[in-house]
């Protein structure tokens, strides 16, 4: 299970993927336009083009986990679409799992540039 803990780095992908995407490709995503190691222990988090699914990768230090979640109601919370990452604390990362709206919760999320282009 991937715990919200204090200094927890997550990182969310503004651009939604393409939901048939495993590890590998994620992996990939993450390297590549990221430009980050999908080996350090952050989360990564991403989105389906409906805003009802999420995608997360994480490296647990022995192995990656993939982890889905669906909205049976509604759709997550998310910034305007555009290139880039942003940056989210652990109590948005909390809020963002349970469907909530992380947006407004301290501290504001800080944008990375250059996500997927």
């Amino acid at each position: 299970m991937i715990t919200p803990r204090p200094g927890l780095k997550v990182v969310l992908a503004t651009q939604p993927i393409d939901f048939r995407k495993g590890v590998h490709g994620l992996v990939a995503l993450v390297a590549e336009a990221l430009k980050a190691d999908p080996y350090c222990g952050d989360v990564f988090v991403f989105r389906s083009k409906r805003k009802d699914r999420l995608k997360l990768l994480v490296w647990d230090g022995s192995g990656l986990i993939l982890a889905t979640k669906w909205l049976e109601d509604g759709g997550f919370p998310w910034p305007p679409v555009r290139d880039g990452a942003v940056r989210l604390s652990a109590v948005q990362f909390a809020l963002l799992l349970d469907g909530l709206e992380w947006r407004a919760a301290a501290p504001p999320p800080v944008k990375t540039p250059r996500w997927m282009g």
